[in-house]
């Protein structure tokens, strides 16, 4: 069925009729004048809501609906949009023919609900094969073979978001923010010569591999248990360093230069690297990662703010003027 409802756009009043994936559940409980209910967090590509399915005394009926689909699938909601506590939540309640009803995969789009890149994957991954296929530094160039010859890896890679929220967090997202990396590492070189131009684009592209197992793609981004236990510096360099390990003839010293820029690609302690950067190639990475992550946060701050006002809040960011 085509999607018609969003969450983004539902707004108190509202007579839902839609499908919703769900976020997570909380279990079946009794209010005090003795009814059961249950609460839902459902979600789309534009955001989550909560849904409370008010039941009557009979439990076991609540107890069905609430068993009818689990964590990750996907329901078709009939009820209303409420305000409870200045939040809006969707109210379902059988008594006013409402319910849920578990929806087959045939019947939506993914897309419906984890957003993918605005940017043509093909055309990204093209871009990022030119780049591989421009390193001339042999050791380094068969390191990145060893990634984009694994067709399994170039699946994960061109299908992995970059983030849980904020930050390319859509089918595509690593791929984009990768590529994005590489572009403004590539551009340096023109200013400064001396930098190692095939151990700036390997480091620029490997940078965040590690994403590709950090999160899995239902129908929203999580993190896995490995990458929420490991994360995906850690992984992404044990991922460099056993591709390395692999050659026998890989030099030592430049496979610790390439984990390096793995591990301080965030640039700063604080920020979950292990070790900061110690040299050009790696600071370049680890800055032209910042600096998307930051543009995007800034636009994304700018297109939201919903206000006739010249300047805007932001916690993280502070003052930010709009125009």
């Amino acid at each position: 069925m085509a999607k018609k409802q969003f969450i983004n756009a539902l707004n108190e009043g509202d007579r839902v009729d839609d499908v919703f994936s769900i976020r997570f559940k909380k279990p079946v409980r009794q209010t005090s004048s003795g009814n059961f209910f249950f609460e839902m967090r459902l979600g789309d590509g534009t955001g989550e809501m909560a849904m409370k399915y008010w039941g009557g005394k009979g439990e076991q009926e609540v107890q069905k609906a609430y068993d009818s689909a689990s964590k990750g699938e996907v329901v078709r909601v009939k009820g209303k949009i409420k305000r409870y506590m200045e939040n809006l939540e969707i109210s379902v309640n059988p008594e006013e023919k409402e319910g849920i009803r578990k929806v087959p995969k045939e019947e939506f789009e993914i897309s419906d609900f984890v957003p993918i890149s605005t940017r043509d994957i093909d055309t990204m991954m093209t871009q990022i094969v030119e780049y591989v296929e421009g390193v001339a530094n042999p050791d380094l160039r068969a390191l990145l073979d060893y990634f984009f010859t694994d067709e399994e890896f170039v699946r994960l890679f061109r299908r992995s978001p970059a983030a849980v929220r904020h930050h390319c967090n859509w089918i595509g997202g690593l791929l984009e923010h990768t590529l994005k990396v590489t572009n403004i590492c590539s551009s340096l070189i023109n200013d400064f010569p001396q930098l190692d131009r095939d151990l700036l684009i390997t480091g620029a592209i490997l940078h965040d591999i590690g994403k590709v197992h950090e999160y899995e793609m239902g129908t929203a981004i999580e993190a896995t248990d490995h990458g929420r236990l490991v994360g995906h510096i850690s992984m992404g360099a044990e991922m460099v360093g056993r591709a390395c390990d692999s050659m026998p003839e890989f030099p030592p010293i430049l496979r610790s230069k390439v984990v390096h820029m793995v591990l301080s690609s965030h640039g700063v302690l604080e920020f979950g690297s292990p070790v900061v950067p110690m040299f050009p190639e790696a600071l370049a990475v680890s800055q032209a990662d910042t600096l998307d992550a930051s543009l995007e946060e800034f636009i994304r701050l700018k297109d939201e703010a919903v206000t006739e006002d010249e300047w805007t809040y932001s916690k993280s960011r502070g003052n930010i003027y709009l125009r």
